[in-house]
């Protein structure tokens, strides 16, 4: 490039330079000629530091990603025909991916003759809408793909400013009569988890205390009876 238009340290347009004229500016100034803007005509360069220049740039990158939200598309499947518990399990998970600011992607897929009855797979869509309505927002209303119906939500307002509730529910739900109850229990109540073995360690002291009553008894009683008072009385004849 023959020619370049020059720009200050200070932000001055100097104007219209030959290319070494420009470069002994820069010289002068202990500085460096960096072209800024290569498309136009002619060429754009400044007289600045390169070296701050270039952390500058750097620091500027990393602000504008620290402010970049990436958003995570997640889906999760649903049947028409889909039981209670399957249904309770898989918005659990919606509910956990809203929870994270994820978006995610509802669908519906309908086997044979099931894909004649949209209407099910609709109402499934809107329950899950209305139940998660603290946490998530419809974006995309539900929508027949094919065999495929597709509903799309994302984080509702509260969730992104962080004031929703952030817990989440356990991976596991016991019910009464399962084997889980005991370590459901033991969960919501770990102090009082030592009560038991306390109880426990004082039953097995009673069960030992009884058992050496019993013993004892049991010897008293042989001692007294006739066999055993025969035995002592030849045991004293052959000592003497």
């Amino acid at each position: 490039m023959p020619e370049v238009r020059l720009i200050d340290d200070e932000g001055t347009q100097i104007g219209v330079l030959k290319t070494p004229d420009a470069l002994v500016f820069a010289q002068e100034r202990d500085l460096d000629l960096v072209e800024v803007a290569p498309e136009a005509r002619p060429p754009v360069c400044r007289v600045l530091d390169y070296s701050k220049y270039k952390y500058e740039q750097a620091q500027k990158v990393k602000q504008a990603r620290k402010h970049q939200q990436q958003i995570t598309v997640r889906e999760i499947k649903f049947r028409p025909k889909i039981a209670e518990h399957d249904y309770d399990t898989k918005k659990h998970h919606v509910e956990r991916f809203l929870r994270h600011k994820d978006k995610v992607k509802v669908t519906i897929m309908f086997r044979g003759r099931e894909v004649t009855h949209p209407e099910r797979g609709t109402a499934i869509l809107d329950r899950l809408a209305e139940e998660l309505a603290d946490l998530g927002v419809v974006e995309q209303r539900p929508m027949q793909e094919g065999r495929n119906m597709t509903m799309m939500m994302a984080p509702s307002k509260a969730v992104l400013a962080g004031k929703a509730d952030a817990g989440e529910a356990p991976d596991e739900v016991f019910t009464e009569g399962e084997v889980g109850d005991v370590a459901s229990t033991a969960l919501q109540s770990p102090l009082g988890a030592e009560e038991p073995v306390a109880a426990a360690s004082d039953s097995d002291e009673q069960a030992a205390a009884g058992v050496s009553d019993a013993s004892e008894q049991a010897a008293d009683a042989d001692a007294d009876s006739p066999a055993a008072a025969t035995a002592d009385a030849a045991a004293d004849t052959a000592v003497s």
